[in-house]
């Protein structure tokens, strides 16, 4: 198998594996959302924000031990600070789409809350997933490239050193 297809096939796994925790955490961001409207009088991006910041923490806890367990786990302060960082701005992202339909359009029934909770969520999504693979959760080094540069490695100091003549 070509290397290009093998990575192409790690990308698609990642992509599904990312999707479905994705997939949930939409569902419990949406849940949240209407049952925090639902059992309050909060306005619409105010139970939004809330429904983010839980989503947040479920995903983090399926991307880091699921779609991305295999990645490097040193660092983990740094890794929930950029996490934390990001889906910050993926946050605003999202509440965002919200707002602006809601007060700027004046699109506040809760279908069209509903609507645009999900199109945010989907603009964000596209953020938090480049910016997760890029900077949260690094690749550690293929082990192709490892393996090449241990035999490269092994095959110069099995060379004969030039000999020196001492006079």
């Amino acid at each position: 198998m070509e290397p290009r297809s093998s990575g192409l096939q790690r990308l698609v796994r990642e992509v599904a594996k990312f999707g479905a925790v994705g997939g949930a955490g939409v569902l419990v961001n949406l849940g949240v959302f209407n049952l925090v409207r639902h059992v309050s009088d909060l306005p619409v991006v105010r139970a939004s924000i809330i429904a983010t910041v839980v989503a947040i923490a479920f995903n983090y806890v399926g991307f880091r031990y699921w779609t991305y367990r295999d990645r490097d786990k040193s660092g983990r302060t740094k890794e929930l600070t950029l996490f934390l960082l990001f889906s910050a701005i993926g946050l605003v992202i999202e509440n965002g789409v919200l707002y602006l339909a809601t007060y700027g359009f004046g699109w506040d029934s809760p279908l069209q809350s509903n609507v645009f909770k999900f199109v945010g969520i989907g603009v964000a999504t596209l953020f938090r997933f480049w910016s997760y693979r890029s900077w949260v959760f690094r690749a550690l080094p293929a082990r192709e490239a490892v393996a090449s540069a241990e035999s490269l490695l092994e095959q110069e100091s099995t060379q004969q050193a030039p000999t020196q003549r001492v006079p």
